[in-house]
């Protein structure tokens, strides 16, 4: 039984004036853990992590597995959404990754990497771990600052993991999607040919914080925080139910989510 991860992080989104700073280091933690825990780990880092190279990469990870192995992608970095074009979603959207190029080959969307995780054989385990924003509004977009933890002029700031659609669509595309999206049930990227771990529900953002000085995800932080104090027998439900214990908070008002069948959610952890 094999065990393949694919961490995927990105700071750098050239053009869009919205770089964020704990994405690449929630890539190297992830990858951190899951050497710990046997994976065989593939990394794509900023101007690596093209919209090609990401799907190549997924697409290689799934179709490579067989009956019994686990697979594991990791992605940090913005979210964001686009206007649906097969008529599968109520409110019209699909939600979307922003690959480093995607001010010139476009996002990732769920029904792209739908169709790549559905294409794994029978038997795999399928696990998707993302620190993102999937929705949001456009109007409600900005940078959160909060107190700093450190003084001086380059103190840590948090915003939200949340690309704005009028940042890489057209103008005629982001009239598709109107002001405000409608609120529905969450239909995440990969929906459910994988088990999805998520760092916010899906009306609200994910965080990009800085933890005694070092920029991280707010849910990658927690996470591998609460992953070490579970054992060795223990469940995603259980993984999941540890996280919430700390998330939301006042500070970082995300609530992760686990998306799946019940009997993936029983799964052991990254086992």
């Amino acid at each position: 039984m094999a065990k393949r991860a694919l961490c995927i992080g990105i700071n750098d989104y050239p053009g869009t004036g919205s770089d964020l700073a704990g994405c690449v280091n929630d890539a190297k933690d992830w990858e951190a853990l899951l050497q710990e825990r046997g994976f065989t780990v593939t990394k794509l880092l900023d101007k690596k992590a093209t919209g090609k190279a990401m799907r190549d990469a997924i697409g290689s990870a799934v179709a490579d597995a067989v009956t019994g192995d686990t697979v594991v992608i990791q992605y940090s970095g913005h979210g964001s959404y686009v206007p649906d074009q097969d008529g599968d979603e109520p409110d019209g959207t699909d939600e979307c990754f922003c690959p480093y190029d995607i001010n010139s080959n476009g996002p990732l969307t769920d029904d792209e990497l739908f169709e790549l995780f559905s294409s794994a054989s029978r038997g795999v385990k399928v696990i998707m771990l993302s620190d993102s924003c999937h929705s949001g509004t456009v109007t409600r977009f900005a940078p959160i600052t909060t107190p700093p933890t450190i003084t001086g002029r380059n103190a840590p700031q948090r915003k939200v993991r949340f690309l704005p659609p009028s940042v890489f669509l057209s103008t005629s595309d982001v009239a598709k999607l109107g002001v405000r999206r409608a609120m529905r049930p969450s239909s995440p990227p990969g929906r459910y040919a994988s088990l999805l771990m998520s760092g916010c529900q899906d009306t609200e953002y994910s965080y990009d914080a800085s933890f005694e000085g070092r920029p991280n995800g707010a849910f990658t932080f927690v996470a591998l925080r609460a992953v070490a104090s579970l054992s060795a027998k223990s469940t995603y439900n259980e993984w999941f139910k540890a996280i919430r214990k700390t998330l939301p908070s006042q500070q970082y008002p995300q609530s992760p989510n686990l998306y799946g069948s019940k009997s993936m959610k029983r799964w052991k952890v990254l086992a």
